[in-house]
């Protein structure tokens, strides 16, 4: 069991405050928002591509908790200064649920992991039951970049599937990495036609009028109807339990706002 974790992404803080392991926590990532109490109790030790190394290793951690192969030169870092470092690298609904699991395993929460994960898994099955009574599903572009444009990672493509759209660019949701997403000509969007546009731009706001002033645009269903819309990144962006509940939903409410705008189709 680890009693002083340091995480280096948001995920692991927000499992460990669900299971109310927050105690364990004595470090946390600049970039974490949920819960907000985190941010008030919780010295800010790294963003997602550096850390303070000096200052974790002042922390005296037993475990560092961080997510990716992006992370791992903070890693490589902390394992010759002798930390002990478990890095995550999940990108899939099933991935969110089995790092929930371990995470709580490590925590020496293994039962109430699974409680956690198995209510999770409930709320995405009340997810799945709703969209299964849309009368027909919307073609969903989730636009993660603008510039150049990239579209969702596996978890996001997952999610937007199970609240009841259909992924315009499937293929791209196996890049793990955000260049292997890249939309190369924006006209693909068009040609791909678009009932829903779903923007969640990483640390940026959302601009739904910059997408409609984007070349050949205003032809897409999606623009031409009305139907663009923010989903927060802090709910979508991370792989942990906010995007398997207030992002899923979020997404399921435009979906829903979609099919009910056009009850003939």
């Amino acid at each position: 069991m680890y009693d002083r974790i340091v995480c280096l992404t948001e995920e692991p803080t927000e499992i460990l405050y669900l299971l109310g392991e927050e105690d364990r926590v004595v470090g946390i990532s600049g970039f974490t928002v949920r819960p907000p109490r985190a941010r008030r109790e919780k010295p800010k030790v790294s963003a997602f591509l550096s850390a303070k190394i000096d200052r974790i290793l002042e922390l005296d951690p037993d475990l560092v908790l961080g997510f990716s192969d992006i992370q791992a030169d903070i890693a490589a870092a902390l394992i010759r200064r002798g930390v002990e470092v478990h890095i995550f690298n999940h990108r899939s609904v099933a991935g969110i649920l089995r790092t929930v699991k371990a995470v709580a395993a490590l925590a020496g929460r293994p039962d109430g992991g699974e409680r956690l994960a198995a209510g999770l898994e409930a709320g995405l099955d009340r997810v799945r039951e709703r969209a299964a009574a849309l009368p027909r599903r919307p073609r969903v572009y989730f636009e993660e970049w603008y510039d150049p444009l990239i579209s969702g990672i596996r978890w996001v493509s997952e999610l937007v599937e199970i609240a009841g759209g259909d992924d315009c660019f499937p293929e791209h949701r196996a890049g793990s990495l955000a260049r292997d997403r890249i939309i190369a000509d924006p006209a693909e969007v068009v040609r791909r036609a678009p009932d829903v546009i779903i923007g969640s731009w990483c640390g940026r706001k959302f601009r739904p009028e910059r997408v409609a002033a984007r070349e050949g645009w205003a032809a897409v269903p999606a623009v031409a109807e009305g139907h663009v819309h923010e989903v927060k990144s802090a709910l979508i962006l991370q792989p942990g339990p906010a995007a398997l509940t207030d992002g899923v939903e979020e997404i399921q409410r435009i979906v829903l706002n979609w099919a009910n705008a056009s009850p003939r189709r």
